[in-house]
């Protein structure tokens, strides 16, 4: 027989989203229940790379866990960079910050999510959050009334939703209609090798967008202990229409000239896998409705050009439960008033994704890619732009427009 419980919100999933919605539902003093299917420490297929944006959000909840992270050298990596290579072999290395010796600390991490995230699980405040593993959603229903959520074990009833179930959200399927549209998924694999040679002394890590590859990226980001992540991306519209056997494809990129001797004494540990990511290039797809709100994942607010998820996943989380605040203070949880929601993300982030869906279709044009990394590398003022776009999260709002990079292009 299953146990009830009534609370104000509930959150489905404590992945990154999920968990950032729990702390600062947490501030607010906002009852809420977490219900997670999974049992933690558990892994979760990803890149394994925390941005800025990851590192912004965790200074604003708690500034001593930055410190945290710098102390467990064991699974966090420092990056201070990133890596691009076009398909003609020009690389360019454009760093995190614009002056690194007066930073703090490392403006990113790589890390395994198996760590990071148990860690920020870990960190869910239990005075006002009631946390459930290992049980799966089995229904959602949603009335007049309120939301109630089923799973083996509990039936919740709560006055507001919060979906971070990931790419497969029951909730955005069933009241939304949300299907997989494969020109805005991307289908990725990942692994884990040991000896890896070549990786960064700074971490930064690494993004070849090399012919192989094409009209997808390979990755290679540095973690600790001689270990590196290693995977590749490719959107799925090209992978079902072309019938491309991704595994292969990475392995060709791996045996290429370019990598070569890199991965010559590397060995694989356990298996590659495989997942799928939501990209956020359709422009305002709809991420709320009567009584619940899609962060993360199940909102489909990954970075369609570099695969980036966790930085606007804990940002969506944030405001959502800014949102959930808001609505439980007016006792409004109206699709009309949830769309605040939306515009939000939105208004904050739309610009960043837009942009990013017009680097992703640069891929497609290996020549124009090319021409594009040649210019960057010989563009002092580009470079310098791109590196305060990831040290000044305020900064970054002015270049969200595609028209900046069009005329610093051309100059």
């Amino acid at each position: 027989m299953s146990q009830k419980l009534e609370t104000k919100v509930i959150i489905i999933g404590a992945g990154p989203a999920g968990c950032s919605a729990s702390l600062y539902l947490s501030q607010f003093d906002i009852p809420h229940v977490v219900i997670e299917k999974e049992t933690y420490p558990r892994d979760k297929v990803c890149g394994d790379a925390l941005s800025g944006k990851v590192v912004n959000q965790l200074k604003k909840l708690n500034p001593n866990w930055i410190e945290e992270l710098k102390e467990f050298s064991e699974e966090y990596t420092p990056s201070w960079g990133v890596i691009f290579s076009a398909p003609d072999g020009n690389e360019i290395g454009i760093p995190f910050k614009h002056k690194p010796s007066e930073a703090a600390h490392s403006p990113g991490f790589v890390t395994k999510r198996m760590d990071y995230d148990h860690w920020l699980f870990k960190k869910l405040d239990n005075r006002t959050a009631t946390i459930l593993q290992g049980e799966e959603v089995k229904d959602i229903v949603i009335d007049n009334e309120g939301v109630t959520v089923t799973s083996a074990g509990y039936e919740i009833r709560a006055d507001l939703l919060i979906s971070a179930e990931g790419t497969r959200a029951l909730v955005a399927k069933k009241y939304l209609d949300y299907t997989l549209e494969k020109q805005h998924h991307c289908a990725g694999l990942r692994a884990y090798y040991d000896g890896v040679t070549g990786l960064d002394e700074q971490g930064f890590i690494e993004l070849h967008f090399v012919k192989e590859s094409l009209p997808g990226y390979f990755w290679i980001f540095p973690l600790p202990n001689g270990q590196a992540n290693v995977g590749i991306g490719m959107l799925s519209k090209y992978v079902s229409k072309k019938k491309v056997n991704l595994k292969k494809v990475m392995q060709e990129v791996i045996d290429s000239p370019k990598f070569k001797e890199r991965f010559k004494d590397a060995t694989l540990q356990n298996k590659i896998l495989g997942w799928g990511l939501p990209l956020g290039s359709k422009k305002n797809r709809p991420i709320s409705g009567n009584r619940f709100m899609l962060v993360g994942d199940s909102g489909s607010l990954i970075d369609p050009f570099t695969g980036e998820g966790i930085g606007n996943a804990m940002f969506s989380g944030k405001w959502a439960a800014e949102q959930a605040r808001d609505s439980i203070a007016t006792k409004d949880f109206s699709a009309k008033e949830l769309v605040k929601y939306d515009k939000t993300v939105y208004k904050k982030i739309g610009g960043e994704l837009q942009v990013s869906t017009v680097m992703q279709r640069l891929i497609k044009y290996p020549w124009l890619f090319n021409w594009m990394i040649r210019k960057i590398k010989r563009n002092d003022e580009l470079r310098e732009t791109i590196t305060f776009m990831f040290d000044d999260v305020d900064l970054r709002k002015k270049f969200t427009s595609p028209m900046f990079y069009l005329r610093v292009l051309f100059k």
